[in-house]
């Protein structure tokens, strides 16, 4: 098998598929939860506590040049901002899955097998019946 089939092979197959969609729907979905956290979780949490915007919260280590460039700061406002939206795409997927759980069909548990005198007499049936 050349290395080029092989290779077809292997893209084609249903996981690599199923792996590429989710990849793309995932990384739409990233963009989603981020406009939803900063800019209709995130407002309302800085009003409650101040009116303050978590970006703008950081550590600087070095200050900005006179023209306004090279600043290094450590932002946790940023960071919490992550957190927050971290949690939130656990929570969707979590909430996603436990309802595609519940959408999908509960196997049957396999009836239990019959006890051994109900066995013994329907061999002792059906040798009745064949004579």
């Amino acid at each position: 098998m050349s290395m080029l089939s092989e290779f077809k092979a292997f893209a084609m197959r249903g996981n690599v598929m199923d792996l590429a969609v989710g990849v793309v729907i995932g990384a739409a979905f990233g963009k989603i939860v981020t406009s939803l956290v900063d800019q209709i979780i995130m407002p309302p949490i800085g009003l409650l506590i101040g009116g303050v915007d978590f970006t703008a919260y950081k550590w600087v280590l070095k200050a900005a040049g006179a023209d306004g460039k090279g600043e290094v700061a450590i932002q946790f406002g940023s960071f919490f901002n992550t957190i927050i939206q971290f949690a939130i795409v656990a929570l969707a997927i979590f909430l996603v899955v436990k309802l595609m759980n519940r959408m999908v069909k509960k196997e049957e548990a396999a009836p239990a097998p019959p006890a051994a005198d109900v066995v013994l007499l329907t061999e002792i049936r059906d040798l009745l019946k064949a004579k």
